[in-house]
Formats: C-alpha cells, structure tokens, sequence
C-alpha cells in the first residue's frame, strides 16, 4: 500500500532527529577549539575535513540513538531520500571545492615568498 505524501511528512517530522544536531554540536566545538589554539592552516583544514564528515559521523551516531538511518527494513519515506539526495550534493561540493582551495592557498603563499626575495 503506498502512503500519501502528508503521511510520510508526518511520518518524517516524527523522528528523534537527534544523531546529526549532536555531531553537529561536537564538530563545531573542535572546530572552535582549533581556531583558538592552532594555526589558520590547521583550523581551515579542520573545517575542511569536519564538516565534510558530519553526515558520516551522524550516520554513526545514528545507530547508537535509536534513529539508524540506513535501516533497510522500515518502510521507504520520500523526505529521507530527499535528505540523502542532499547531503550526496554536499559531498559533492566539497569535491568541487577542496582541490580548487589547495591550489589558491598555493598561489598565495607562492607569491607571498617571491614578493620577499
């Protein structure tokens, strides 16, 4: 039987939705924490490779909460698959953006050392 669109948002906005705010909540604490006590470049990479591991580490945590994201068994819900559909386009911003962030810090600090010489 196929569930109309308002059961299913129902159904979605009934969740515990705790694994993601919590693992949001610690990343961003490490975040800070790098910012105050080491270098820009760590803390930009920290920010780099923290907030591309969210969606991982709340699909960790998830098990742990009770959600579990990636349970085959229950019933199919259009807003999950919206909301994966999603965070695979995070990821793939974050493909975009990396590389082309390396070679801007490259060319920056590059020319930073010829203007000296």
């Amino acid at each position: 039987m196929k569930r109309t669109l308002e059961e299913q948002q129902i159904e979605f906005s009934n969740q515990k939705f705790l694994a993601t705010p919590i693992i949001g909540l610690i990343v961003w604490t490490i975040i800070g924490i790098s910012g105050v006590f080491f270098s820009d470049f760590i803390t930009v990479w920290t920010i780099f490779i923290e907030t591309g591991s969210i969606v991982y580490l709340g699909l960790f945590l998830s098990k742990f909460t009770g959600e579990n994201f990636l349970y085959k068994s229950k019933p199919k819900n259009e807003f999950d698959t919206l909301s994966l559909f999603i965070d695979r386009q995070a990821i793939l911003v974050y493909s975009i953006v990396i590389p082309f962030t390396i070679v801007l810090i490259y060319i920056l600090t590059n020319s930073q050392y010829k203007k000296k010489g």
